[in-house]
């Protein structure tokens, strides 16, 4: 059982909560892991790069000059790859960088990502988190008083218009929702900073990640 402590906005210590030990997974899940960040950051990638081959660049079928008599050498159209200005041979074309990963491998690079900020304790729980106003200023004495200076990701349990707004002016400070935070946010972030209803949140997607391993194997 692992106890994690409780502290309000103001970093004072309030209690503390438990998380399983048969949640978290530490043991195994590095190439589900690293599976899962390669498929998120290829399907990032706008795949958009494109060159023209030799019958897309615009010109006409006349030849350059007389195939015989100048003493140069032959030359058929002005659009020949060997030409500047002509077409690309094997240039990059329109395409997509997907790549598919299964559900059960999914789960389990939740697990490990979510295991290691519990194993590292990157990870800080917070009583409540609300702001009267939408100020950066505010929110920045919050993370001082819990003394994060590097990259955070903010996780709460419903939208907060507040807090997603003054977190914008933190060049190293992100917002998600527990139900959608991704492996990948809690690799890039050193430290995770969690509400204990979001938390409880994490913890569900943990049982059903796990629900689902048992039954699989």
């Amino acid at each position: 059982m692992s106890r994690i402590p409780i502290s309000n906005m103001a970093g004072e210590a309030v209690g503390d909560v438990e998380v399983a030990d048969s949640l978290l997974v530490l043991k195994r899940g590095r190439q589900a892991l690293q599976a899962v960040l390669v498929a998120y950051r290829a399907g990032r990638r706008a795949g958009t790069a494109s060159t023209k081959t030799k019958g897309e660049v615009a010109g006409s079928n006349r030849k350059p000059w007389a195939q015989k008599g100048l003493g140069r050498a032959r030359s058929g159209y002005r659009q020949s790859p060997v030409w500047r200005g002509g077409g690309v041979v094997f240039g990059p074309r329109p395409r997509s960088y997907a790549k598919q990963v299964n559900r059960k491998v999914a789960r389990l690079a939740f697990q490990r990502a979510f295991s290691e900020k519990v194993a590292d304790q990157s990870l800080r729980v917070l009583e409540s988190l609300s702001l009267a106003e939408a100020k950066t200023r505010a929110l920045a004495a919050i993370l001082k008083a819990h003394r994060i200076g590097g990259s955070v990701l903010i996780v709460l349990d419903k939208p907060d218009r507040a807090v997603r707004l003054a977190a914008r002016n933190l060049s190293r400070a992100a917002v998600a929702l527990a139900r959608d935070v991704h492996p990948y946010d809690l690799v890039r972030h050193a430290t995770l900073l969690v509400t204990r209803p979001a938390l409880a949140e994490l913890t569900r997607r943990l049982g059903a990640a796990g629900a689902g391993e048992e039954g699989k194997s």
